[in-house]
């Protein structure tokens, strides 16, 4: 989804989130959308399903001027919505089936080739030594960037890319010499699969949002994740010079490796979608202006994807402190010998180890219960996992009964929030002294900071950035040891002094570090230092419909000193189109880093800003009597649009 705040105005990007009722990044987005009321904002989003349009959109602020969104699924009848009638696949042809030319066709053929032989390169080769960019790097941008001018100015990309001529450049880059052996073993079968998933990711490419009237009249875009979602954003930094700002709460590359071993595809196509998905993470790195990670573990896997450190902020996600404060400002302690654990019910959660060392508590500590509020994640493999958990729960700890003629009850209970007895979230937090989260894998964990915000001490796991959120107002032991989290849980039992500290300072940090109030306040910050110091002047902005001078257009604040007045280095202009006569090429940027990851990897260079056409680096104050304005300008209140592209919201 992208972002378009105007008045200060910022263009948000998703990718199957807002404004759409379900999706991974709605919350957030929508909290930000809601907390800058002094932007607006148009909205792009890309859904994942036809599921998720189906449950329509939340309601949205005034502010939210406009709302554009496309699909990034293709229907079981394997028609694409408004591509027009369907036609041989061998046939290269535009919207409205006209064909393409022999110039275009020659054209979309060199441009596939130089992205397909980015793909394939293998990363035995190294980065460059002169620009330190991985293999095939310059190979990729100009394939990608290539690809993206012929579908602005031709259409019909995303039938060329399901056409015979695309498996044939496919099959050709993978047999080339210097590819790996696991991509040189590729089948034509392998080749269709792979570019099918290259069509859906890269149909980004082919919408009409690249003009002036749309992506093109922002002031800053705003990805809400890195990958495809962030294609529409990086587009308008090439074409228009718009300023990207990429916020990631979970790096999608690495999401792409964890889910990998689960797709329906073999190792060629696994390894040709790894290298493709390394090469887009580091374009979209070296390309924004700053990255935002929600995280410090986030944060590292960005720059081993290729992000730059010093383009790179930490901006914890902002979560509703108000709604657990009656549990935190109480001084019930909650139940003294209970032991709560909340989340979604999935193997990642590693129940199993917790009901082990459940059993060890309760050796220790007979009175001790464990209550477990939760339902099962969307699949099969989740309601499995939960009836598995349920029989082992029963196994472990049987029903017990005080006396010969009284009810068992067992120790052990698993429960969902909304019932008489746990009405709320809040609730769930309240009716226990200790919260224990058990994960082998984390991101940021939500549930652990809502334990924080409502006073409970906690035991954790040393997954993810759990270390990083608790900071030493709880208990982490290591990940797949029933054994060590039984001990904390025990030495927290039997100290209620020691809980009660703990929890107080996991609530004083908590207040400190992780409210909607500072993430909104560093979003603030953020929009405002990137108009100010890349402004996308549009001579339009400052006349009226007449051509004269519009009253106001240069705002008072760009006659003061400041940093924002500094001048900036040149920048190179947005490039001409690769097929142009002279067209010059493009220059590098540093090298930021080396990528190490576990399927594929790319180094990361140094972002590169790019102004307007026709537009040079911010100028310095000077005496003149109309200095430049700090920011694109027009009648009433200052305009600074912003983007936001993809999910972003940390895995609870």
């Amino acid at each position: 989804m992208i972002l378009r705040p105007v008045r200060p105005a910022s263009p948000i990007g998703t990718d199957g989130g807002y404004p759409y009722a379900t999706g991974e990044s709605r919350l957030w987005c929508d909290r930000l959308v809601r907390g800058l009321p002094q932007h607006e904002f148009d909205l792009f989003a890309l859904s994942r399903s036809a599921h998720q349009e189906d449950q329509g959109w939340v309601r949205l602020p005034h502010h939210v001027s406009r709302v554009r969104t496309a699909p990034l699924w293709t229907p079981e009848d394997g028609t694409l919505r408004g591509s027009g009638e369907r036609g041989l696949l061998a046939r290269l042809v535009t919207g409205g089936g006209v064909s393409f030319g022999r110039r275009d066709r020659r054209r979309f053929a060199a441009h596939l080739t130089a992205l397909a032989t980015a793909i394939c390169a293998t990363e035995d080769a190294g980065p460059d030594p002169a620009t330190g960019e991985g293999p095939g790097a310059e190979l990729f941008t100009e394939g990608l960037y290539g690809l993206a001018e012929l579908a602005r100015e031709r259409g019909g990309l995303h039938l060329a890319l399901r056409s015979e001529t695309t498996v044939r450049i496919l099959e050709a880059a993978a047999r080339a010499r210097g590819t790996g052996r696991t991509v040189q073993s590729a089948t034509v079968v392998d080749h269709l699969a792979f570019a099918a998933e290259l069509e859906r990711v890269l149909r980004p490419l082919s919408l009409d949002w690249y003009d002036q009237g749309s992506l093109g009249a922002v002031d800053l875009c705003h990805a809400a994740s890195g990958g495809a979602a962030a294609l529409p954003g990086l587009l308008a930094k090439r074409f228009f010079g718009v300023p990207l700002l990429v916020t990631e709460h979970g790096v999608q590359l690495r999401t792409h490796y964890l889910s990998a071993p689960d797709a329906p595809f073999g190792a060629p196509v696994r390894a040709l979608l790894a290298n493709f998905h390394a090469q887009l993470a580091a374009e979209v790195y070296r390309q924004a202006a700053i990255v935002t990670a929600g995280n410090t573990h986030v944060r590292r896997w960005q720059q081993r994807c290729g992000a730059d450190p010093a383009e790179q902020r930490t901006v914890y996600p902002g979560m509703a402190a108000e709604r657990f404060s009656p549990v935190g400002e109480d001084d019930d302690a909650g139940g003294p010998d209970t032991l709560v654990w909340v989340g979604r019910i999935e193997p990642a959660k590693d129940l199993i180890a917790l009901l082990h060392a459940f059993a060890e508590v309760r050796r220790a500590e007979p009175d001790a219960r464990l209550r477990i509020f939760g339902a099962p994640a969307e699949g099969d493999e989740a309601t499995t996992y939960l009836a598995h958990c349920r029989a082992l729960a029963a196994q472990l700890f049987p029903d017990e009964a005080t006396g010969a003629h009284a009810e068992g009850v067992s120790p052990v209970t698993f429960e969902e929030i909304g019932g008489p007895e746990v009405p709320d979230l809040a609730e769930a937090y309240a009716a226990g002294g200790v919260i224990v989260l058990s994960s082998v894998v984390e991101g940021f964990p939500i549930s652990l900071v809502e334990s924080m915000f409502c006073g409970r001490a906690t035991v954790s796991t040393d997954v993810g950035a759990v270390v990083e959120v608790i900071g030493g107002t709880g208990l982490v032991v290591p990940p797949r040891n029933p054994r060590a989290l039984a001990d904390a849980c025990i030495a927290l039992l039997r100290d209620p002094e020691r809980r009660a500290r703990l929890g107080a300072a996991a609530r004083a940090r908590a207040l400190e570090l992780f409210t909607v109030e500072q993430n909104l306040a560093a979003f603030r910050g953020i929009y405002l230092e990137l108009i100010s110091h890349a402004p996308v002047r549009r001579e339009a902005d400052a006349v009226d419909a007449d051509g004269e001078p519009l009253l106001f257009a240069t705002p008072a604040e760009a006659r003061l000193l400041g940093h924002w007045t500094q001048p900036q280095p040149p920048a190179t202009g947005a490039r001409a189109p690769s097929w142009a006569a002279g067209a010059e090429p493009e220059e590098g940027a540093e090298c930021a880093g080396e990528l190490a990851q576990v399927a594929a990897g790319q180094p990361g260079c140094s972002p590169q800003r790019e102004p307007a056409p026709g537009t040079g680096p911010v100028p310095a104050l000077s005496p003149a009597p109309a200095p430049e304005p700090v920011a694109a300008s027009r009648s009433g209140p200052v305009r600074e649009p912003a983007c936001v592209c993809g999910p972003g919201d940390g895995d609870a």
